[in-house]
């Protein structure tokens, strides 16, 4: 038994000796072995300051971006506080025209006897109108009095010279609305300058729907409404019938102004319209032309007088030529 004790005590000891030369071997291995480099060491740091130098680079790009966005904000927030004040402003003016408005009418009130004999008098006027369209078929060239009201729709051109907005706007816009009386409902509608420009520019060759709305619509607008004018009708006559002319629908043109400067002859002019205004096999064209004439250029000495003249005797042949009515008027005041 005391043998054994003694084999396993060696055997031990022999093992441990192993072990710890090994352990020994390992360690001398891995001092002598160069497991890394102080290179290495400084790329990593060169990259990493390239990293951070990059990053503030767009830091301050995007503070530089910012200060933009808030200056640009700050410059739109002192826009819509000028619109805000515009706006303001607008509806004062507005507000003020309203009183303007309801100041006129009061006016009117007051010459309420005037009115019955406008109203007398436009009845009348209706009642002529009503026969004459009648004897239509007997008596093709004959417009001693009165207006054909067959049309479906109504075109109106209407001079904005310094000589109708100044002088006899007022009574231009009474004859706009009398003219709509005449026609209780129509197809649709139109307003041109003499130049031919639109009202209400979104509805540009297109009619606009006849309502009682947009009539109201209209006669407010027509109060302030004063595009340029070259003094002469033709523009707006052609544009208005070259846009609009249609062979199966009836029109009625509805021309209000006070001159015809020189330049295009007025035979000229009778020529084209002929042309882009044919007539049907019966001899009736498919835009008839009225025409109101106001006077106010008469009272203009004689040398200046011609160009409401060439006027007159324009619109007189265009009349007559298109199916339609020239009046003259003879006072242009209330």
């Amino acid at each position: 038994m005391k043998q054994k004790r003694r084999e396993a005590e060696v055997f031990s000891i022999s093992f441990l000796d192993v072990i710890t030369c090994g352990f020994g071997a390992i360690i001398l291995i891995l001092m002598i072995a160069r497991t890394g480099t102080p290179v290495i060491l400084e790329a990593s740091d060169q990259n990493l300051e390239g990293t951070v130098r990059d990053l503030q680079e767009k830091l301050f790009q995007i503070r530089g971006e910012s200060t933009i966005l808030n200056r640009d904000l700050t410059s739109r927030q002192e826009q819509l506080s000028n619109w805000d004040e515009r706006i303001a402003r607008l509806n004062s003016d507005l507000a003020s025209l309203y009183e303007q408005l309801a100041k006129l009418q009061e006016e009117k009130s007051v010459n309420s006897a005037v009115a019955g004999e406008l109203e007398a008098a436009l009845q009348q006027m209706t009642e002529e109108m009503q026969r004459l369209l009648s004897q239509r078929n007997e008596q093709k060239t004959d417009f001693v009095g009165g207006i054909p009201v067959d049309s479906e729709y109504i075109i109106f051109i209407i001079d904005t010279s310094g000589s109708m907005f100044q002088y006899a706007w007022e009574k231009m816009t009474d004859q706009l609305v009398t003219t709509l009386n005449v026609y209780p409902t129509v197809k649709g509608i139109q307003i041109m300058s003499d130049e031919g420009e639109y009202m209400f520019p979104q509805y540009r060759g297109k009619w606009m729907p006849d309502t009682p709305g947009r009539r109201q619509v209209i006669i407010n607008r027509i109060r302030t409404w004063n595009p340029f004018s070259n003094s002469s009708p033709v523009e707006g006559i052609t544009k208005a019938i070259k846009t609009y002319y249609s062979p199966d629908i009836k029109i009625s043109l509805y021309v209000y102004g006070d001159d015809f400067m020189a330049g295009r002859s007025i035979k000229e002019v009778l020529d084209t319209v002929d042309r882009i205004n044919p007539k049907d096999a019966d001899g009736n064209p498919a835009v008839r032309i009225h025409a109101v004439g106001f006077p106010q250029l008469f009272e203009n000495p004689v040398q200046y007088q011609g160009t409401v003249i060439r006027f007159a005797h324009l619109m007189r042949e265009l009349a007559q030529r298109n199916g339609g009515t020239f009046v003259g008027l003879n006072e242009f005041r209330f």
